[in-house]
Parts: C-alpha cells; structure tokens; sequence
C-alpha cells in the first residue's frame, strides 16, 4: 500500500538513449531545515526552490501548527514568519509527519526545550522507525516522552520547563540525531555540545550560522565536537535551496547504464558530506563530470553530465565513506548491477532501520531480477552482471520506500525484460516530479 493511498504498481522497460537536461527538485534536507529555522527566527524568511514534496509539505504545516506563519507566494517560493527561540506555541492537533524521519525528528528536537506539549505521528512506514536514538538526548536536556514499546510513533512529547545544556556524544553516524540535539540546544542556556565521531552531513550547522546563531566547530581526538551557544536570537534569511543531490542520484544513474544516454543535471548541491556517490561512481569509472562548479549560498554546487559507462568496475566502498551516502546505497547497488566484478558496501548498518530495511529489500528485488547479492547485518555486496546484461523482468516490493521504487524504476531503463514495483506512491514524499522528469529524458514508465 502506498504511503498515503491505495498501492499504485508500476512498470519500467527498456528504453532508448536517455538524453536532455535533467532539472530536480531543491534539496530536501535543506528545505526541511528552512522550515524549522525559519519558524524559530523573528521576522520574515524567504525561501525559494524549496521541495514540494510530501515530507517537506509536512514539516510545512507542523510549522504552522507550532505558531509560525507559512505561506506559498509561489512555485517553491515561500515565506515563513517565525516566532523565536523557544516561541513555539503549544498545537490543537496531533502532528502528522507522514513518512518523513528528518521531519519529525528535527521538529522534536525543536520542540524539545519549549514548556509545551504535542503527539506526533506517521504513515504505516514512519510509525515503525525507531525515536529512542532521538528521545534519549532529548531527555537529558529535560524533555519526557510516551510513546509505543520499541520508541515508536505515535508518541507524545513534553517539552523541557527548565532545559540544562548538554553534553552529548553522538552513538552512530546520524545527522537526524546530531540536528535534533543541536535544535534542542537553541533554547537551553549555556553551551550545548554535540561530539560525532564520524562527521555527517553538516547543513544543520551551516544554516544555524547563516541565521546568526554562534556555534563552533572543531576537529579534536575524540571526534568531531559541535558547541552551540542557547538563546540567540535567530535573524530570518532569504534562502536559496540547491538542488537535491539524492535526487540528482536517479538521472544521474540511469544515464550510466543506459546505452547513448547523455543527461546534464544542473546546480546540483556538492556538500562534501554529501557527494560520496558521485566520487564513489567515478571511482568505478563511470564517465561523470562535474561544469561549472560554484558556490551558491554558502554551499558548492555544479553541473553534473553523466554519459553512458560501459565499462565501470566493482569496487569496495570504504565504510567511512557511508556516512556522506547513506541514502544513495540503493541506486548505487543499481550501478553496481550493471559493472563488472564485485561492489562491497560495508558499515551501513543504517540502512536497516530507514523508511524500510533497505538492504533487505533491494537484495531480494536485485535477485528477483537475476542479480546475485550476499547481504549480512552492516555490508552487501552486489555481483555486477556486466554492461547490458541484467535480466529484469522480476517484481520489486518496495515496502513503502520511496528510495526503493525509484532504484528499480531505474533498473528497469537498462535490464534486458521490464522491472516491476508494487507500489510507485510514495516517490510523491521527495521526487514528485520523478516520473515526468524522466519520461522527458526518454525512459519508459506506466502504470503496471
């Protein structure tokens, strides 16, 4: 079933040369944090290239619910007029953040050291995640929590009267985590630190900066320490979103193994906490190129022209490389079908608890399709069958995962037989335009 409706299956085959210019959405990490920096700011921020995409839409009206104005002004133009600091009001209704783990994890943390209260929930996906490993640093600052057993949705927050700062070290590579910290932070007095040992996408504290808060980062020996100073006051900001790399990843990708293709993909976010994809595929040789690099908002961006590589190689991505693309494993494990040799993916444990068991559920969608993968708790490796000569023709289930229907939509471009998936919904939550997007570039999609 879809992530909000009845199951809509899907069909993807062999297509022609996929050619054209590829224009995707803005950056969803940076559109959610918008939002929630823009509400906790006083004055007017301005937002343009927001994603409208479903999680995004969500975060939109929690925002709303919290007390802060926020308008549409135009295709993703929008305005939000914030409250402040510690401003938030407390919301009539329960929160719901649909299939979003960013959203409701940023707006807890938000949430977390204001005197109030509010139940958030989810679809069937989101309600099955795991919020301890956001609810435990909550609660050191004051927050309480009840929730489902396990530290599941829905749940009901209540927020820190008297926040202390804190002191946290971050278990596991996780910017939700570290952000929902930080965001927590802003409202406790005093200095609040955050240690990663790994460092993971840093928008968070670019943006935090950006709207005047005073935070510190360092390298030290124990890691990666974050100090945020509580009580500023936010200064609102005209926020331009780069375009979303993870996004990019599908034209990007589908242009690599499908023979003649040549896609340009524009103004792409190039955050070095972002981009180990785009190494990690030149790495195995694939023809991608990066034009007209420049720095747009605080953040490096590019054009980036991928042609058809019918000669990339399997390679063993370092573990530590992970953390910069966590969410591009699937699509990947999609590249990785189509080299030669062996592609390993270890230390990505992280995949198991993201809107689905993502290694469970692309290993049984890439045998399905005559790939050959070996899978254990925190690696996969995926078998390439050479250049054109993936099978297809098999059915991908894709557990209400947006990032798993979209993967084997893609795969279905090249394999030799149509790739099928369960249910194509839930791309709406980040991609909405994914479909449109590349049927422009000449792939073949439809309803199954």
């Amino acid at each position: 079933m879809s992530a909000h409706g009845a199951p809509e299956p899907m069909i993807s085959r062999p297509c022609g040369p996929l050619n054209g210019t590829a224009t995707v959405p803005g950056d969803k990490s940076i559109s959610h944090r918008s939002l929630i920096l823009g509400a906790l700011s006083v004055g007017r921020t301005e937002i343009t290239g927001l994603l409208e995409g479903q999680d995004v839409l969500d975060t939109a009206k929690a925002m709303e619910a919290f007390g802060a104005k926020v308008e549409r002004v135009g295709d993703g133009a929008w305005h939000v007029d914030g409250v402040g600091v510690g401003g938030f009001a407390e919301p009539d209704q329960i929160i719901d953040c649909g299939n979003s783990g960013t959203g409701v994890r940023l707006i807890m943390g938000a949430m977390a050291t204001c005197p109030i209260t509010a139940t958030f929930t989810g679809d069937a996906s989101l309600n099955k995640r795991p919020m301890a490993r956001v609810t435990d640093p909550l609660a050191l600052f004051g927050a309480q929590t009840v929730g489902r057993s396990g530290g599941r949705l829905p749940m009901t927050l209540v927020g820190a009267r008297d926040p202390i700062p804190v002191e946290y070290v971050v278990p596991v590579p996780s910017a939700q985590v570290k952000s929902a910290v930080l965001l927590a932070g802003l409202n406790a007095p005093g200095q609040t630190v955050v240690i990663e040992k790994e460092a993971t996408r840093d928008h968070t504290e670019r943006m935090l900066s950006g709207f005047g808060a005073e935070i510190a980062v360092e390298d030290t020996p124990e890691g990666r320490r974050i100090t945020l100073t509580g009580r500023p006051e936010l200064r609102p900001q005209a926020i331009v979103v780069p375009r979303d790399p993870s996004s990019a990843a599908f034209p990007v990708c589908a242009a690599l193994i499908v023979p003649g293709s040549d896609v340009l993909v524009p103004g792409i976010g190039l955050n070095p906490t972002r981009n180990g994809l785009f190494t990690t595929l030149r790495e195995m040789g694939a023809d991608l190129t990066y034009e007209n690099e420049r720095i747009e908002g605080g953040e490096p961006v590019a054009d980036l022209r991928a042609r058809y590589s019918d000669a990339m190689q399997g390679i063993e991505v370092p573990p530590e490389r992970a953390a910069s693309m966590i969410d591009e494993y699937p699509i990947l494990s999609v590249v990785a079908s189509f080299a030669s040799g062996e592609t390993v993916m270890r230390g990505v444990a992280e995949l198991r608890v993201k809107e689905s068991d993502r290694i469970a559920a692309m290993a049984d969608g890439l045998r399905a399709n005559g790939v050959t993968v070996e899978d254990g708790d925190d690696w996969w490796v995926v078998t390439g069958c050479g250049a054109g000569n993936v099978p297809g023709g098999g059915t991908a289930i894709t557990h209400l995962d947006h990032r798993i229907a979209m993967s084997f939509l893609v795969l279905g471009m090249a394999a030799k037989a149509p790739v099928t998936v369960d249910d194509g919904g839930p791309i709406v939550t980040s991609f909405p335009i994914f479909t449109g997007l590349m049927e422009a570039l000449g792939a073949d999609l439809g309803a199954a």
